[in-house]
């Protein structure tokens, strides 16, 4: 049985969105129903803008920070240093300077590159590279969220692989975002082996009707696998 969702072109809205904390906002109401926080699955309970994880409903273990680990922030998969630093703004001031560049303001708003997590997993992930380790350290309990603070390398868990490497795709065609060799060889092998899922088709289709732009890398995956989308 499929879930149905009738797209009807007229009725899209393409909202500008002109600030961070206005993009917070939309992603909110995107995610009110999200099967759980991105990387580890914990459920969620939103008041108003606030966001709480139900960390022993994933069997979530705090590894340092207490406050952060309690709060749901806003993760870009795409870390904002690693389109920012390829741009000639952030050689001059950072963050702060880009964000006078239209485009950069476009990445850093960017609705499909923003994900709910466990605050204290965005702050230890930081803007380190995914990877794949060789290590079997169980750093936050029963997420398999694995961070190499010294090499600065993130392993996420399986369930949000795929969701990374599509959002990595489509960062890449739409702000020409460069990648790597090993990086495309990584995010290629995660989309063929960790699938579209319902959810991501649902999420894009709300982001959709938002931004008013697909991830093509989400969208075709759903047309084809008859999820939910009708034209």
């Amino acid at each position: 049985m499929f879930f149905l969702i009738i797209i009807k072109k007229d009725n899209v809205k393409k909202n500008h969105i002109k600030s961070f904390q206005q993009a917070k906002i939309l992603a909110i109401k995107i995610h009110k129903n999200a099967p759980g926080t991105f990387y580890c699955g914990c459920k969620i309970t939103w008041y108003n803008k606030k966001g709480i994880p139900n960390l022993s409903s994933c069997g979530y273990k705090i590894r340092k920070n207490k406050n952060r680990a309690q709060r749901i922030e806003w993760e870009h998969v795409v870390p904002a240093w690693q389109f920012g630093h390829q741009k000639k703004c952030w050689k001059k001031g950072g963050r702060k300077k880009c964000m006078k560049n239209r485009n950069y303001q476009n990445f850093e708003f960017d609705l499909h590159n923003l994900q709910p997590s466990i605050g204290e997993i965005n702050g230890d992930r930081s803007n380190f590279m995914y990877s794949e380790l060789n290590s079997n350290v169980k750093q936050y309990g029963k997420c398999s969220m694995k961070i190499d603070f010294k090499k600065k390398l993130v392993e996420p868990p399986k369930i949000a692989r795929g969701a990374i490497a599509r959002t990595y795709f489509y960062m890449n065609t739409i702000y020409n975002l460069k990648l790597s060799i090993r990086e495309k060889k990584l995010f290629n092998k995660w989309n063929l082996s960790f699938p579209v899922t319902k959810w991501e088709c649902i999420r894009e289709h709300l982001i959709f009707k938002i931004q008013g732009n697909h991830n093509h890398y989400v969208y075709k995956e759903c047309l084809n696998k008859n999820y939910f989308f009708k034209k």
